[in-house]
């Protein structure tokens, strides 16, 4: 590295020099990736605890969501670790001690909305697996905005890529010197990856790489004719908007029809998600996060997934062009109106019922308020046995 000619060599002192190429000749590659804007905000906590003897006072930053017929408020969180006190159940009343009269107010729960897994695969482990995998793990990591949380979260998969501890580049004082380095992430498409492009990889490659990080023991599903065992369908229960009502009707109505069945929200704690998961044959939940964790079920495996009313646009490139491309068999099953929350919220002849796609077209916040965090489901059994059946079907060819 001839810095002797270099006006910028000029700044800095031998030893710098000489440390600085150090670094460079151990470190042939990087890739550099945000997680959130550069632009510098002040740093809230999510949630601040003001109780004391008279009053319980929760104040809260961030992206909050109040659902009123359940008395919930959601506060989307990106700081929290994942055994950080997550929910609270309040009564918004200066006189808690007084047990007659608390018992006729209103108790609300507060919950924390980590940030949606979907987001964490198609927007960074995707993009960072396509970027770095072609290098051999002779890449570093250098980070702005670092999260810890983010970053245990994820180390298995991490230390795959690269065989260096990564470096939160917010930190270093000192100018880092390297002979090659790219910066930002290759991404082909949503929860996706296209095969035709450089470096030529595809998602079940990635999908590979996954059951060799998390060490999954389940490739492909067992042949139903020859095996025993009831098929296992995991149902994706939900903690924040989009629930399931009637969930456990759901389960046993796939209990009778020969499943066995397990009624779960999906953990933190990647590492067990992932054996977790793939121990299913089938996956099914209402349109959201947790539907994500299909990269872990085993090829051939059944992904059903149930769209809420007005979201059937959402269902196609988030996860049913990605299951197919992922060697596994999708069923949709399309809530009905008289299946949604959203039935008598509106007047008879509003545009949330008329015409869902043309509200999209004036404002995704609009839309996103009414159809994605306002509306739960409870579906008709009766109508839904059909698509139940279909995977059981499909299961047994």
């Amino acid at each position: 590295m001839a810095y002797d000619e270099s006006i910028f060599s000029r700044s800095f002192s031998k030893y710098e020099l000489k440390k600085l190429g150090c670094v460079a000749l151990t470190i042939c590659f990087i890739t550099t990736f945000s997680f959130c804007t550069i632009l510098r905000q002040p740093v809230l906590k999510p949630i601040y605890n003001l109780s004391n003897s008279r009053s319980e006072v929760l104040e809260m930053n961030g992206d909050i969501r109040i659902h009123g017929s359940s008395s919930t408020i959601f506060v989307a969180s990106k700081s929290l670790q994942e055994d950080s006190h997550s929910n609270w159940t309040l009564q918004p009343y200066a006189r808690k001690a007084d047990v007659f009269v608390m018992q006729y107010i209103m108790k609300w729960n507060i919950k924390i909305r980590r940030e949606p897994q979907f987001h964490d695969f198609t927007d960074l482990l995707i993009p960072l697996y396509l970027t770095s995998q072609p290098f051999n793990r002779t890449v570093l990591f250098l980070i702005t905005d670092k999260r810890y949380s983010w970053i245990s979260k994820y180390k298995e998969i991490l230390n795959k890529l690269s065989e260096y501890e990564v470096v939160n580049i917010d930190k270093k004082s000192q100018v880092m010197c390297f002979p090659k380095l790219v910066f930002g992430l290759k991404s082909h498409k949503e929860f996706g990856i296209n095969p035709s492009e450089f470096p030529y990889h595809s998602i079940n490659d990635f999908r590979n790489f996954l059951r060799n990080t998390y060490s999954l023991e389940r490739e492909a599903i067992d042949d139903y004719y020859s095996s025993k065992r009831r098929p296992r369908v995991l149902i994706v229960s939900r903690n924040n908007t989009r629930f399931l009502k009637n969930e456990g009707e759901v389960g046993n109505m796939a209990r009778v029809l020969g499943f066995e069945v397990v009624v779960r929200e999906i953990e933190q704690n990647i590492s067990l998600v992932a054996k977790f998961v793939n121990s299913f044959d089938v996956i099914m939940g209402v349109q959201g996060a947790g539907l994500t964790n299909m990269v872990f079920l085993p090829d051939n495996a059944v992904v059903v997934e149930i769209v809420p009313f007005g979201l059937e646009n959402l269902a196609e490139p988030y996860f049913r062009i990605p299951s197919k491309e992922m060697k596994l068999r999708y069923l949709e099953y399309k809530v009905s109106l008289n299946e949604s929350s959203l039935l008598g919220t509106y007047a008879n002849d509003s545009v949330v019922y008329r015409d869902p796609d043309g509200l999209q077209k004036k404002g995704f916040l609009r839309f996103r308020c009414v159809y994605l965090d306002n509306q739960d489901v409870s579906l008709d059994c009766g109508r839904f046995r059909e698509t139940l059946l279909q995977a059981l079907e499909i299961l047994k060819n």
